[in-house]
């Protein structure tokens, strides 16, 4: 029987290492993070960002978020700050994403940063990828692997689903542990929070000791759009359901176990939430119910960043 996944490849030495020559000829692959998986291709070509906005129908107005495995390979692109080095020194590498200023001599296409003087990097704690980014010359653009506004992969048969055999190495590193994306925090000027996410804006706040800014800005990083993080079936917040063929969604102890109930964490635990997330709607939409409803989620910590996914799913 022919082997419909063989381009999902199990993490070794050796694939490591196709997968390095790959990225070089200016390919895109699909490769695991903390977060989510990842669309990855060499953010110093033109022609590899632009095969990633072709792959994800993306719109050329998001930027990407170019990642990184040390300090020394982003000090040439972006123009790092006093901030940038204590959120660095306390949550990376880690789910933290820093929007900088572009760097004069930087080799990042234009395009990847969606033309702006900004950059969105991130180093990323997962072995697997920082495996690629130690072999390479360049960084790694990469946004979720997913069709632009649907929902990110949190696993490498979920970047399968969508793309099938458009891409020819996807390295499978099992689920995702966090399981929604990375924290975007703006460093360009007074601190901001451009896109909720594990790490909270108390926890930014904390370590800089400063107020967060609260004016709307630009669209500097992904994850801004109004329509995102989409199932393909209708996402209603707040409410029961009253049929059968209706999903819900829910949070905590209390609930039944009912066939059409979907608990995100019977423990309450918000961390085991936001990691069930997309999962969950993914298994509702194969299911085929025709919409799912959403049980009241704590807006607090990383339920803050679950109800910014789950608003944004239901524009």
């Amino acid at each position: 029987m022919k082997n419909i996944y063989s381009n999902i490849h199990s993490f070794n030495k050796k694939v490591i290492k196709k997968t390095v020559l790959f990225l070089k000829q200016g390919n895109i692959i699909g490769l695991p993070t903390e977060t989510v998986y990842g669309l990855a291709g060499n953010a110093y070509s033109k022609k590899a960002v632009k095969k990633i906005f072709k792959l994800k129908k993306r719109p050329n107005r998001n930027p990407l978020i170019i990642h990184y495995d040390k300090i020394k390979k982003a000090n040439q692109d972006v123009i790092l700050n006093k901030k940038f080095f204590k959120l660095y020194k306390n949550f990376c590498p880690g789910p933290l994403t820093f929007v900088l200023k572009k760097n004069k001599f930087s080799k990042i296409a234009s395009s990847a940063t969606a033309n702006l003087n900004t950059v969105a990097i991130r180093f990323p704690n997962n072995r697997v990828i920082r495996a690629v980014l130690k072999q390479l010359p360049f960084p790694l653009a990469m946004p979720s692997a997913n069709i632009s506004s649907t929902l990110s992969p949190v696993n490498a048969f979920d970047v399968f689903d969508d793309f099938k055999k458009k891409i020819k190495i996807i390295i499978n590193d099992g689920s995702s542990k966090i399981g929604i994306e990375s924290t975007v925090v703006d460093l360009t000027g007074k601190p901001k929070i451009l896109r909720p996410g594990i790490i909270s804006s108390s926890d930014i706040r904390n370590c800089l000791k400063v107020n967060l800014s609260r004016k709307k800005s630009k669209l500097k990083s992904p994850g801004l759009l109004k329509k995102h993080y989409s199932p393909g079936i209708p996402v209603i917040i707040g409410k029961k359901p009253k049929k059968l063929e209706h999903a819900y969604i829910v949070f905590g102890k209390k609930f039944k176990n009912l066939s059409n109930y979907f608990n995100l964490s019977k423990k309450a635990d918000l961390k085991e939430a936001a990691a069930n997330l997309y999962k969950t709607m993914r298994k509702i939409k194969k299911k085929g119910f025709k919409k799912i409803f959403v049980a009241k989620i704590p807006n607090l910590g990383p339920g803050i960043a679950i109800n910014d996914r789950l608003k944004r799913a239901s524009r």
